[in-house]
C-alpha cells in the first residue's frame, strides 16, 4: 500500500493575496515557532469574564490559530505570521506556513481552537525532551518531509540559539532546515519589527543553513524608525 499523506487542514497559506512571491523562485515553506500561551495574555483569553470581542468569538466558536497566537505573542508572531504569508512557495498541495504548538505538532495558522484547546496546550512546556511536545511535532515534520519536493527549503522562523526547536526538527531536515541569519543576536521584539519592515518593502530576508551556521552573536543595530 502507498504511504500515507499527512493532511493538513485548512487552506493553503501563502498563495494568496498576501504573496510577494516573484515567478519562478525557489520552493520554501515556513515553520514558525509558538506563542506562549502559558502567559498573561494566554490567560486573559481563556477567562470566562473577558469581554473583548476576539475573547467573545474564542469562549463561544473559537478562533484562528494565527489570530490568537498574534494576540497572546504581539509584534513579534504578527510579524512572523504577516512574513511567511508574503513570501511562502510551498510544492503543490503542501501548505506553505505551518505553525508549531506545545502538544499538537504543526498546524496551519487557520485551523480554529477554542479555550479548552488552549488550556491543554498551555499544560505542555515546549521542551526538546518532553514527549507530548516532541512526538506530536516530530510525527507532523516526518510527514511533511515526505511530500516536500528535493529542492524545497524549510525556513525556521523561531529562536536557534536553544534546542527546544532546532533539535528536534534538525533530526528530520537536516542541511534543508534553514533561518534568517539576521535573526542572529536579536531580541523577539526587534525580529518582529524586521520581519514586518520586510514585507513592507517586499524583500526577503537571507536565510543560511542551521546545521552549519554559528548561532549566537553580537546584538546588532537597532532598527531605525
Amino acid at each position: 500500500m502507498p504511504e500515507k499523506k499527512l493532511t493538513f487542514r485548512g487552506r493553503r497559506p501563502g498563495a494568496n493575496a498576501f504573496s510577494l512571491v516573484p515567478e519562478g523562485k525557489v520552493p520554501c515553506i515556513f515553520l514558525v515557532s509558538p506563542a506562549n500561551t502559558g502567559a498573561k495574555r494566554g490567560k486573559m483569553l481563556c477567562r470566562e469574564s473577558a469581554e473583548f470581542d476576539l475573547a467573545v468569538r474564542f469562549r463561544e466558536e473559537g478562533a484562528p490559530l494565527g489570530e490568537v497566537y498574534s494576540f497572546i505573542s504581539g509584534l513579534y508572531f504578527r510579524g512572523k505570521l504577516s512574513y511567511s504569508l508574503a513570501f511562502a512557495n510551498p510544492p503543490r498541495n503542501v501548505p506553505g506556513v505551518l505553525v508549531m504548538t506545545t502538544s499538537r505538532g504543526l498546524l496551519t495558522p487557520d485551523t480554529r481552537l477554542n479555550r479548552e484547546d488552549l488550556l491543554a496546550m498551555s499544560a505542555v512546556p515546549i521542551d526538546a525532551d518532553e514527549p507530548r511536545y516532541r512526538e506530536p511535532l516530530r510525527r507532523d515534520a516526518q510527514a511533511l518531509e515526505a511530500q516536500l519536493t528535493p529542492g524545497c527549503r524549510v525556513i525556521l522562523l523561531g529562536s536557534v540559539a536553544t534546542t527546544k526547536y532546532v533539535a528536534p526538527l534538525l533530526e528530520i531536515f537536516g542541511s534543508r532546515l534553514l533561518f534568517p541569519i539576521e535573526f542572529v543576536g536579536r531580541g523577539d521584539m526587534s525580529r518582529g519589527g524586521l520581519l514586518l519592515r520586510r514585507v513592507q518593502e517586499r524583500q526577503e530576508l537571507d536565510y543560511v543553513p542551521v546545521a552549519s551556521t554559528n548561532l549566537r552573536g553580537a546584538r546588532p543595530p537597532k532598527l531605525t524608525r
